[in-house]
């Protein structure tokens, strides 16, 4: 038989009741209490907006009555193309990129102008445009200017849209053409337009999930009796910049040529489907749209200008840029300093930086890039658009 001393007996009560206190009170500190986690620190995100300007004014070609007045339109349109030379602007585009260095960059007006045999196949025979020729192509030449001599953007996602093929009267020369019916048009021109989203190289950008689209709502003209519809989209990519919460970053170009004829107006149809419930900027991340969106409330041109800004901001989007200076537009189609342009037609605003998240996506700083010719020529006859921005965890 076992046994304990009177004293030990009283105390072995007390000597439990301590132990367990213990126990509670230093077991949520010991091994299996879980490591405390770093917050997560604001991010500083740098985007633009960028119309690069396809190069031409397509106005003429698209009033034109009739074969031999649209082709002579064409000419003049693949003239001006060659007088507004891109792979000089190129280099002033791309100054204005490198000076700023945006982690992301939103293009529109990115063409692609190629050549081919006269024919009207495309615009009246119904078929798919084939001329291959290629004479400028302005994401490649753009990427050749911000890459020399070390790679410092890419191209994240493309979005073909606008893909137009016509004969074209270009030499001016009467009765070089193939038949009686286009007598006076040697080459056909192609014009290709694309939105694209340039990402800067480096392991502090990193995007995922690119994601194109064109809209429902379209523009069609009747151009010397063909039915030509305007095909345009939006581009997206899901991005992280230096180590930051993901957010997702979108790209349009909303209808330029829009009569307003209807209400709500075609491109505020395409601001619609934007913010739909399916659209690119309906996302679970912190979203920012950057583009030309020819649409403003503060600045409109003509009755309805708003109607597309007036759209995204009754969905829940809030304007992230500046509006001094202002950025739009030239009023002269050729970009040569000796041919009209001046800084005083920039008196709208049409392109525009915008977040979905006013809370976690604040405003930093903003201004305006491409006010000043370079290299004898406008970089566009668009200004650019340039934000900081501030990402909340």
């Amino acid at each position: 038989m076992n046994h304990v001393h009177p004293r030990l007996r009283l105390a072995a009560p007390a000597f439990l009741a301590t132990a367990l206190l213990a126990l509670l009170v230093i077991a949520p500190f010991g091994a299996t209490a879980k490591p405390e986690q770093p917050t997560k620190k604001p991010t500083e995100i740098k985007v633009m907006s960028r119309n690069i300007y396809l190069g031409a004014d397509l106005g003429p070609a698209i009033s034109a009555k009739g074969v031999e007045a649209f082709t002579a339109a064409t000419g003049q349109i693949l003239r001006e193309v060659t007088e507004n030379d891109f792979p000089v602007r190129a280099k002033g585009l791309a100054k204005e990129i490198l000076e700023t260095e945006p982690d992301l960059v939103g293009l529109q007006e990115v063409a692609e102008w190629r050549t081919g045999p006269p024919s009207l196949e495309t615009l009246l025979g119904g078929s798919a445009p084939h001329a291959e020729t290629v004479r400028y192509d302005y994401l490649k030449e753009l990427l050749a200017a911000l890459n020399k001599g070390k790679k410092r953007y890419r191209a994240a996602v493309v979005n073909p849209e606008f893909d137009f093929e016509a004969p074209a009267d270009e030499n001016g020369v009467p009765n070089d053409g193939p038949n009686s019916l286009i007598k006076n048009a040697e080459i056909n021109g192609r014009l290709t337009m694309r939105d694209v989203i340039l990402a800067k190289v480096g392991g502090e950008v990193k995007t995922s999930n690119p994601r194109t689209g064109h809209f429902k709502s379209l523009l069609t003209e009747e151009i010397s009796g063909a039915k030509v519809t305007v095909v345009r989209g939006w581009a997206s990519v899901d991005a992280t910049v230096n180590g930051s919460e993901p957010f997702h970053f979108v790209d349009t170009h909303l209808e330029s040529f829009d009569p307003q004829t209807v209400v709500p107006s075609i491109r505020a149809q395409q601001a619609a489907e934007l913010v739909a419930a399916n659209g690119p900027l309906t996302n679970k991340l912190p979203t920012i749209l950057v583009g030309d969106l020819n649409s403003d409330t503060k600045t409109a041109v003509q009755p309805g200008d708003g109607q597309a800004y007036e759209t995204l901001v009754k969905a829940g989007m809030r304007e992230r840029s500046t509006y001094e200076p202002l950025g739009c537009c030239l009023t002269t189609s050729l970009l040569p300093v000796a041919d009209g342009g001046s800084a005083s037609q920039f008196d709208h605003k049409v392109d525009h930086i915008m977040t979905r998240d006013p809370k976690q996506v604040k405003l930093v700083n903003s201004s305006v890039t491409g006010r000043k010719p370079q290299n004898g020529f406008w970089d566009s006859d668009h200004a650019g658009l340039f934000s900081t921005l501030k990402l909340l965890p």
